[in-house]
Order: structure tokens, then C-alpha cells, then sequence
């Protein structure tokens, strides 16, 4: 049984599962949370846990995009992850300990699939203080599905991690070449500190005769200053034409008034920023290539 639902309905993750899998893959999907509801101990959760792939198979849910009422976007979320997340909801989190040692022990012994799940599944957990260094670990991984899983549309970095920790995940983020418009929260925890760092290293990567991904740029539109605004510039003089667009949208996010004259020497580009034709996710918009009013 599958259903392909509206983009702007919000529903329910139990909704989303029984909308697209078999009645008896449900059957058993539903039996074994309630087990693991009544039971005193993990042994159920566990063995669902691992055995949910068999059930559900792992093909692309439908409702891909969609937010869910428990607060989830999915994005190119398989069937098998997302009822993995749902599963771990029914984890009765009366005991503190208790709750959080079984939580534990999937991460210490989970594969790979099952980390990208119990990471996806940490805005719905109980208790988020006890997940902020679980968090800060799953950073330092080298599995590219596993840092998307914390990276990409999850909301427990945005509203739990440490500063530093924040920063970490952002600069891994664009080391790996990640998309970081995806980062929930990217710019309402823009900082000084991290654009520091990315001017540095916007020096680093040019001295090596490098180029850098125009996405950073929107880090470091609020502190735009007389120090660091010569960068600013040298994207546009010397830089790509999608560079140069994202230095000009910087500047128009910028309350440096250099900023903002520069940006005035670009009306027609001014003008697409302002209609909304240049955004961050859309750096060389139609026509992109057409002669530059300066």
C-alpha cells in the first residue's frame, strides 16, 4: 500500500508508515511497539530495532519533504529509518537512567544504517542535555550518511549544541562538501567566531590556488568589516560569476554601509536579489550570463 501526501499537511509519523507499508508489515510494526511500551526491558526494542529492514524493505519515503507533527522533515528518508525513529519513540522515558543507557547501547552497537537512524532520531528523544556530546561525537564521524543524518534538516544541533561544537559541525559540514543550506538554523547561528575562521580560511584556500564553495559567504555577511571586507571584494573582482553573486547577497545582508554602496554599484544584480532570483540555493539564476551593470 503506498500514498503520496500534500506537501503542506502536516501528519503523523505513525500516519506516514501505515500510509505506505503492507497491512502485516503494520501489524507487526504496531505489535512490537506495544511491547516495547509494556516491557520493563530493551529486549524487544532491540530485536525490532534490527530487524525492521527485513519488515519494511528500505525503499524512498513518499512523503519526502514533508513535515511531520512530531516536528521531523523527511528528506529522502527510506521506509526502514523512519519506522526505526518511530519505534524509539515508544520507549517508555519515565526512568531517566534507564532510558538513556538503552539509547546507548544501539548507538555503541549499531551498523551504519541504524547510526543514521538513532541520529535522525534525536530531536524526538527524551532528555536532549543527555544527547548534546552523543551529538558532538556523531560530528567527528568519516560516514557521510551519518553526518547528513545530524547535518540535514535535524533540529537538535540548531537548538542544543555547544558554540563550539556548532562550528565544528558547520566547518565538517564544508570540508565534506555538504550542502550547508540544509543545516536547520544556519543563519540564525551565524557568529563572529565562525566567520573568522572561514575568512582564514578563504585566505588558505586561495594562497594554494584553491576555490572555496560561494554558500560560506552567507556566515559571514553580519560581520562584514573594514578588516575582512577586501575579501568581499576580491570575490567580485576576481572571482566566478556565482562568487560574485554571493558576495553581493552578503552585502545585502550586511549592515556595513560599504557593503551596502558596493551593492549599489550592481543594480541589476541588486535588483535580483531583491526580486528574489539570487538566493543562496540559487547563486546563478536564468540569464546569469548576460553583460553585468556596474
Amino acid at each position: 500500500m503506498t500514498n503520496t501526501l500534500g506537501m503542506n499537511k502536516e501528519i503523523s509519523i505513525e500516519q506516514i508508515i501505515r500510509g505506505q507499508v503492507q497491512e502485516d508489515t503494520w501489524n507487526y510494526l504496531s505489535g512490537a511497539a506495544a511491547k516495547v511500551r509494556q516491557e520493563k526491558g530493551p529486549a524487544t526494542l532491540y530485536k525490532t530495532f534490527a530487524f525492521i529492514p527485513r519488515k519494511t524493505g528500505s525503499e524512498t519515503v513518499h512523503s519526502t519533504g514533508h513535515r511531520s507533527t512530531e516536528g521531523l522533515t523527511f528528506n529522502d528518508w527510506s521506509i526502514d529509518r523512519l519506522c526505526r525513529v518511530w519505534l524509539l519513540m515508544q520507549l517508555d522515558s519515565a526512568d531517566r537512567q534507564a532510558y538513556v543507557r538503552i539509547i546507548e547501547d544501539l548507538f555503541a552497537g549499531a551498523t551504519m544504517n541504524e547510526l543514521i537512524a538513532l541520529y535522525s532520531a534525536l530531536p524526538v528523544l527524551a532528555y536532549p542535555q543527555d544527547w548534546k556530546l552523543r551529538c558532538a561525537e556523531g560530528i567527528r564521524s568519516n560516514i557521510g550518511g551519518v553526518l547528513e543524518a545530524i547535518m540535514y534538516e535535524n533540529e537538535f544541533p540548531f537548538q542544543y549544541l555547544e558554540l563550539p561544537a556548532w562550528n565544528q559541525m558547520v566547518l565538517k559540514a564544508i570540508f565534506t562538501e555538504k550542502n550547508i543550506g540544509r543545516i536547520t538554523g544556519i543563519d540564525q547561528r551565524a557568529n563572529r567566531a565562525l566567520a573568522e575562521v572561514l575568512f582564514d580560511f578563504a585566505h588558505e584556500r586561495w594562497a594554494a590556488g584553491r576555490s572555496l564553495p560561494p554558500q560560506i559567504w552567507r556566515l559571514t555577511a553580519p560581520f562584514l568589516d573594514a578588516v575582512n571586507f577586501p575579501d568581499i571584494q576580491r570575490l567580485i573582482n576576481r572571482g566566478t560569476p556565482a562568487d560574485r553573486n554571493a558576495a553581493l547577497l552578503a552585502c545585502s545582508l550586511s549592515p556595513y554601509g560599504p557593503a551596502l554602496e558596493l551593492l549599489d554599484a550592481y543594480p541589476a544584480i541588486k535588483a535580483r536579489i531583491d526580486r528574489g532570483e539570487i538566493t543562496w540555493d540559487n547563486l546563478l539564476p536564468d540569464a546569469e550570463q548576460a553583460p553585468v551593470n556596474v
